[in-house]
């Protein structure tokens, strides 16, 4: 286990079809690394996974990379991280994720990228942890997330207080604000 900080990186095994997701998982490898951070995240070589795992990699990051047995070949399991961890099922990938995290930041991605998400939330929103959970909008993105929780609180099935448990920020510039606001409060 290291002593540095470490943010967890949810986001997809795809690139998506906006050059904007894959240049905004590239400066948030980038980013973990100018910070002296470490990344944990799926320890997929593909998609926005493996943009940021090779971003902050490249520019000296170290990192921990989490992925479950099955996944191993559908996301190209990376084998050149610092610390990979082979869990036996998705439940305990996001565990471990979790458990060796500062910090989460939500890049776009999908079905997978939503349940960590909701996972998370879920898990803020009935007091097991007060780690921050940074919702990377990049483009809009999460528009329809962002109104549908909204749309979940005015229907009455979460309180007003489910909306202060994450964070939305546009960029990665305001990620590294957040973090930098956020760690130097923790001093």
């Amino acid at each position: 286990m290291t002593s540095l900080p470490s943010l967890c990186v949810f986001c997809g095994a795809r690139l998506g079809h906006s050059a904007s997701y894959q240049a905004a998982a590239i400066e948030v490898g980038l980013l973990i690394a100018a910070r002296g951070w470490r990344l944990v995240y799926g320890a997929g070589d593909v998609g926005l996974m493996g943009e940021v795992a090779r971003a902050a990699q490249s520019a000296g990051a170290p990192t921990l990379g989490v992925i479950p047995t099955h996944l191993m070949q559908m996301e190209v399991g990376k084998r050149d991280l610092s610390t990979l961890i082979i869990t036996e099922n998705m439940h305990e990938r996001k565990k471990v994720m979790f458990m060796n995290s500062d910090a989460i930041a939500v890049l776009p991605g999908g079905a997978g990228s939503l349940d960590e998400f909701f996972e998370v939330l879920t898990w803020a929103q009935i007091g097991l942890h007060a780690k921050p959970i940074y919702l990377l909008n990049i483009d809009g993105y999460w528009n329809p997330l962002i109104a549908l929780l909204d749309h979940v609180i005015a229907q009455g099935f979460a309180a007003d207080t489910l909306r202060g448990q994450f964070t939305v920020l546009p960029d990665v510039a305001a990620l590294g604000a957040a973090l930098s606001s956020r760690h130097a409060a923790a001093e």
